[in-house]
């Protein structure tokens, strides 16, 4: 299994499980539950949720999944910018701390960069790493301008989760590189697009096909060809979990590597940050 390492030295799998829009429906619940457990059973042992996603209502499946097996996660949570600062994140760990009923987080992100100063996110962080009720902080769609403003406190920020798929390569140019030359990894989220639009394109399809994969497996591959990235897809029923967890050994050869890249070119220059 690919594993990716921690600046503080903690090895998680390189393929992970994320919960965007789990938890909106509550008759869709226990089943998004079991995947997730599914998924721990295959050995994606890293889960990431927010208290944005079902407005907390993921993380209370995320519970679900994870009662009785708390040792197994490396469990991710994130933070809204307004709520990321002072006694607002205090209050906030709290409520996500209840609804996934742990003690701790592995790792609490700031969700994306809102009006409180980064400063203040990062005195939160440090004041709940202090406490016990985070192991580590990191952050989500931030650029390269955006960590170096962390000043002193960058070598303790543990990763930058941002959108990174074949449709959206701008990380590659200067954000990729600058993470990877600290030993931080990046936390790709939707890597095989959304909509299903990427799973489309006929490039990506014929690869796939010639390569006797599911172009979801390619997309997915391709993301963790490189050292560094944890790749992040949601998956709710079982034959989508599996599929998943098999593209963890596909290792795309150079014809489909330079095929996707003449379909999907890696930037020639800085871009804006895509998010979603």
């Amino acid at each position: 299994m690919r594993m990716v390492t921690f600046p503080d030295g903690a090895l998680v799998p390189a393929l992970g499980q994320g919960t965007w829009h789990m938890g909106e429906r509550g008759s869709d619940r226990a089943q998004e539950a079991a995947a997730l457990r599914l998924g721990l059973d295959l050995g994606m042992t890293l889960i990431d949720t927010a208290e944005m996603y079902a407005e907390g209502g993921a993380e209370e499946v995320v519970a679900a999944a994870i009662a009785g097996r708390r040792e197994e996660v490396f469990l991710v949570s994130k933070v809204y910018p307004h709520n990321a600062g002072g006694r607002k994140l205090e209050a906030a760990l709290e409520r996500s701390l209840k609804r996934l009923r742990v003690e701790r987080l592995d790792l609490y992100l700031l969700h994306w960069r809102g009006s409180i100063p980064l400063a203040e996110t990062v005195a939160a962080m440090e004041r709940a790493l202090a406490a016990g009720k985070i192991a580590r902080w990191g952050v989500s769609n931030l650029d390269v301008d955006d960590l170096e403003e962390l000043g002193p406190a960058l070598p303790e920020c543990a990763a930058d989760q941002v959108l990174y798929s074949l449709e959206h390569r701008g990380v590659e140019y200067d954000l990729l590189p600058f993470c990877r030359q600290r030993g931080m990894p990046v936390m790709a989220y939707s890597p095989v697009g959304q909509g299903g639009r990427l799973l489309r394109q006929p490039v990506l399809v014929q690869q796939a096909k010639r390569l006797g994969v599911t172009p979801a497996q390619l997309a997915l591959a391709w993301t963790l060809r490189g050292e560094g990235v944890i790749s992040i897809p949601k998956a709710a029923d079982p034959a989508h979990v599996k599929l998943n967890a098999a593209a963890r050994d596909l290792v795309p050869d150079a014809e489909a590597l330079a095929a996707l890249d003449a379909a999907f070119p890696p930037p020639g220059r800085k871009r804006s940050l895509a998010m979603l």
